[in-house]
């Protein structure tokens, strides 16, 4: 195969974005446990997510859309689970669920786009970053360059908490990768100069292409993966993480939670597609002995609003619930819910835990990194992670 065909080919199916490692290979890293962060794009409706069902004021602002108590999964005297989300019910009675509450930044932005970007980069609200935080911490601490990838972005095209980074492979379409994989075995070495540094690039991404080839022999699981989209994208997750080919971070996609109307039924069969994905997933990295070492994480733009619109749905809101989970995780609730009898003026509940929180528990506490160098300043880890 041609290298001009090589390289379109790449750019045309959105598959990788891949330029040379500079690192040299380390004995020992701190990437050995692995990352995998859940974006829940369009902004999740964290309180029909983790219902704070004995507070009379989540119905007076919800007489249509809320979770009736009767439906509620609950997990506390306060705080129950949305029906949808009965195949996490293994994992929190297992202790393997932590629920974090009133997450969120001061001076909210409501704009998806931007605010995206302030957790991709790990900004302030008025702080514009080239780089994402995981970017940031990988520049700061390469993973080895025996690694295939530092990451692996799969459902999605966006880079997110890898912009700016090195190494990221983005499988957008597995099958079409595989067969690239192939097609790009056996390329040479010519020429010096630009054309040495573009050769290097090429061997990287074959490198990368033939390990994390997901179409050839493979972990034969006995998960049975749902047969839905973001089943699929878990189940090309565990896919890499079970060829062999060992990655820093994957970051997998669940769209759709803009809600802004008729929430009842699509916000439930979000939450029913991503609890059997995150259960499949669970399922296969214990196939793998990977769960005690891998470490997975939702994360949104933003919440919703508290009070339902005159659509059957939610606005663009601020505080909100995300997940962290693995066999290493302190299942239970941290943080707190947020007051819904003291509104903001815009009628958005205030956060509690900043969401740089969560990054600095992943890297203090999951990596055993210096969290001040890729956040900009010191954020007390939680304690979801010992």
């Amino acid at each position: 195969m041609k290298r001009r065909e090589f390289l379109n080919c790449l750019r045309g199916a959105g598959l990788l974005a891949l330029a040379p490692n500079l690192a040299a290979a380390v004995g020992s890293t701190p990437y050995q446990r692995l990352l995998i962060l859940v974006e829940l794009k369009g902004g999740n409706d964290g309180l029909n997510t983790v219902v704070p069902y004995a507070d009379p004021d989540y119905y007076a602002l919800r007489p249509r859309i809320g979770i009736k108590r009767e439906e509620v999964l609950p997990i506390s005297e306060r705080l129950g689970f949305h029906p949808s989300l009965q195949a996490l019910l293994p994992l929190w009675q297992a202790k393997e669920l932590a629920v974090v509450q009133g997450v969120g930044y001061p001076n909210p932005n409501l704009s998806h786009f931007r605010s995206i970007e302030i957790w991709d980069t790990a900004s302030k609200s008025d702080e514009y970053l080239q780089q994402g935080w995981l970017a940031r911490s990988f520049v700061r601490t390469p993973p080895p360059s025996a690694f295939a990838a530092d990451a692996v972005v799969v459902g999605s095209q966006d880079m997110g908490p890898f912009v700016g980074g090195r190494r990221v492979v983005v499988l957008s379409n597995p099958e079409q990768f595989g067969r690239l994989a192939r097609l790009a075995e056996g390329g040479g070495a010519m020429g010096g100069g630009a054309l040495a540094h573009i050769q290097r690039v090429e061997a990287d991404i074959r490198q990368a292409a033939a390990k994390l080839n997901t179409t050839g022999p493979a972990f034969a699981f006995s998960t049975e993966f749902p047969r839905t989209g973001f089943g699929a994208t878990v189940k090309t997750a565990c896919q890499v993480a079970g060829s062999g080919a060992e990655v820093a971070a994957l970051r997998l996609t669940l769209a759709g939670f803009d809600t802004h109307q008729n929430q009842p039924g699509t916000h439930g069969n979000l939450l029913k597609e991503l609890a059997e994905g995150l259960s499949a997933l669970r399922s296969a990295l214990i196939e793998l002995k990977l769960w005690d070492r891998t470490l997975v994480m939702t994360y949104a733009e933003f919440g919703r609003r508290p009070k339902e619109n005159q659509s059957n749905g939610t606005d663009h809101g601020t505080a909100n619930v995300h997940f962290a989970m693995g066999g290493a995780v302190r299942g239970g609730v941290y943080g707190e819910s947020p007051n819904l009898a003291r509104l903001d003026a815009s009628g958005n509940m205030e956060f509690n835990v900043d969401y740089r929180r969560l990054y600095a528990t992943v890297l203090d506490r999951w990596w055993r990194l210096e969290s001040r160098d890729a956040l900009g300043t010191r954020f007390a880890p939680l304690d979801f992670l010992a």
